[in-house]
């Protein structure tokens, strides 16, 4: 399943979210873009944050933004030897 701009709207939601610490969460005001506001609520329907509106990551959640941050780690080091 190729990836469509719902799914990188939702991905750049959890991306906001810190690794850091699980006391740190975000809120997407209401004036935010109307495409981020209905991802967040998509993220909030599938079990990965506490809120409609942010809150924090679910433990689901957490493992989801930490595939996230190795995908795009992956993605944008350069130099990788070829196979």
């Amino acid at each position: 399943m190729p990836y469509n701009e719902e799914l990188l709207d939702e991905l750049n939601i959890l991306n906001q979210f810190s690794l850091e610490s699980t006391q740190s969460g975000i809120k997407v005001h209401h004036t935010a873009a109307p495409n981020l506001i209905a991802a967040t609520q998509r993220l909030y329907d599938k079990g990965l944050i506490t809120q409609t509106d942010g809150g924090y990551l679910t433990p689901l959640g957490r493992d989801a933004r930490e595939h996230s941050e190795s995908l795009l780690l992956i993605l944008t080091t350069e130099n990788r030897q070829p196979i």
